[in-house]
């Protein structure tokens, strides 16, 4: 297979349920694009059949591959792994369990065409919708989250955290060469290198499928926090060796 325009890489830790309709729906949609693609699954050390079932769709499923990690090393290590086995042009995460459909791609290719090199998801622009809203429990520990995020490190970027992010291959591969974080501060690390590297991001509003059941629990939020200082502190003391600011490229064509 020729390098692909287009790399999906979805992490996945106990996703034996849920993942078989979000890769039928991936594929679904990649069967009318024009361009060719790969889709990655990360199995982060599951417990359940994750790793069986990719493997066994993969007859079904056009160029989809299983990178099976027998040990549980978090988010942040497998969709940092996952982008750097990767071979497409534009890199793509999101999450196995279908949050944001594919279709939300549409909306972001354009701006890559335009020169954006990060074109991110995000639930907090104008145009976004929830479906069903968060209850307000969780939408105030978020959006003090967000207020912190913003003041330490990413003025303007309203959601850091939603699971559908895009890179260009050269952005993607000097970001997570240089990523550390392995925990839920992954995003707002890989965020906080592409504006310390000069990379212009893009927030796109998507129609977000709102778990309700979601297990996602107080701990993960200020596991987030704690994160977010060590970044802040790791870039004042010059710890990703960043080098200089990337000379612009022109963008991948499909």
């Amino acid at each position: 297979m020729t390098r692909p325009y287009l790399s999906i890489i979805i992490p996945a830790y106990n996703e034996a349920e849920r993942l078989p309709a979000t890769l039928v729906d991936i594929d679904k949609y990649l069967s009318t694009a024009s361009y060719s693609s790969e889709i990655l699954v990360i199995n982060d050390g599951s417990k359940d059949n994750t790793a069986e079932i990719v493997t066994k769709m993969s007859a079904m499923v056009k160029n989809l591959k299983l990178v099976d990690n027998k040990v549980n090393r978090g988010k942040g290590a497998v969709v940092r792994q996952g982008m750097l086995v990767a071979q497409g042009d534009i890199r793509l995460f999101t999450d196995a369990d279908n949050s944001t459909s594919m279709n939300h791609l549409d909306k972001m290719l354009p701006y890559v065409k335009e020169g954006f090199d990060v074109v991110i998801g995000s639930r907090a622009v104008k145009g976004s919708k929830l479906d069903p809203p968060q209850p307000i429990y969780r939408q105030i520990p978020g959006k003090i989250g967000n207020f912190i995020i913003q003041t330490l490190l990413l003025w303007g970027i309203w959601d850091t955290q939603c699971g559908f992010k895009a890179f260009t291959a050269r952005a993607a591969e000097r970001i997570f060469e240089r990523a550390k974080i392995s925990g839920w501060g992954f995003d707002v690390e890989i965020l906080s290198l592409a504006k310390k590297m000069g990379y212009r991001i893009k927030e796109v509003p998507i129609i977000w499928k709102n778990n309700p059941f979601s297990h996602l629990g107080p701990s993960a939020y200020l596991k987030t926090l704690i994160e977010t200082f060590k970044i802040r502190l790791w870039l004042w003391l010059g710890k990703y060796e960043l080098g200089k600011t990337p000379e612009a490229s022109p963008p991948p064509s499909s």
